[in-house]
């Protein structure tokens, strides 16, 4: 069995309200909070910055990871680090040098955050394994970055698996799944060996209690994994 977290993803809550918002996934029993970053060029939305991570780092002591969708992490990351990030995940896929990533997840690890990145649906795991041994995190996204609500990608589950091999050998290492994931798909991601699901819209329906949600998920979740 594998004891799966809950991150709440914030991107299609209620901005006007982000008091409530925290407080709410709070009441729900979510184990950390989830920031989609974008920046309209690495993907065609814009969201927030720094600032609303520093703002949601002062309503909660929940840890917060920040999922960078954008074009020049680099340039950013001691932003989001001194607005309180306890993570900081962003993509393989971005046009900087594979040193200046390496640096990136370097000077992440050297605050005493945890380091990722992520593998948007159609590259390969085997694209982080060179910068394995400065990763606390892969992230495997399950829809295409950019925007909140898409359809789950089962037929990308089970590079899940595969990550966890990657990990191997790194204690405290942990794969992050993000993308269409609820209580009705946790179970596909769950098999394959998951350490934190992002759950976003399914915890923001109308009339959809969150609390009961986030639970579905992890018990989905934390099911038996699948025979290697």
């Amino acid at each position: 069995m594998n004891a799966v977290q809950v991150a709440a993803s914030i991107l299609t809550a209620d901005f006007g309200n982000l008091y409530r918002v925290v407080r709410k996934l709070e009441r729900a029993g979510v184990d950390r909070l989830h920031l989609d970053v974008m920046d309209g060029h690495f993907v065609d939305n814009i969201t927030f910055g720094p600032t609303v991570c520093a703002a949601v780092r002062r309503l909660t002591t929940l840890p917060i990871d920040v999922h960078l969708m954008i074009a020049q992490p680099a340039r950013f990351t001691d932003r989001f680090l001194d607005a309180g990030a306890d993570t900081i995940t962003f993509h393989v896929e971005v046009d900087e040098s594979d040193p200046v990533k390496r640096q990136t997840l370097q000077r992440i690890a050297a605050a005493r955050r945890a380091p990722g990145l992520a593998v948007s649906p159609d590259t390969p795991v085997s694209a982080v394994e060179q910068f394995v041994d400065d990763l606390a995190i892969v992230m495997i996204m399950t829809v295409h970055p950019g925007w909140g609500g898409q359809h789950f990608l089962a037929d990308r589950a089970p590079k899940i698996a595969e990550a966890r091999r990657l990990l191997t050998g790194r204690p405290g290492a942990a794969v992050h799944v993000d993308g269409g994931v609820s209580g009705d798909t946790a179970g596909q991601v769950g098999r394959y060996g998951v350490d934190v699901c992002v759950v976003g819209s399914a915890l923001f329906q109308r009339g959809q209690d969150a609390a009961r949600e986030a639970e579905r998920v992890r018990r989905a979740a934390s099911g038996p994994l699948e025979a290697a």
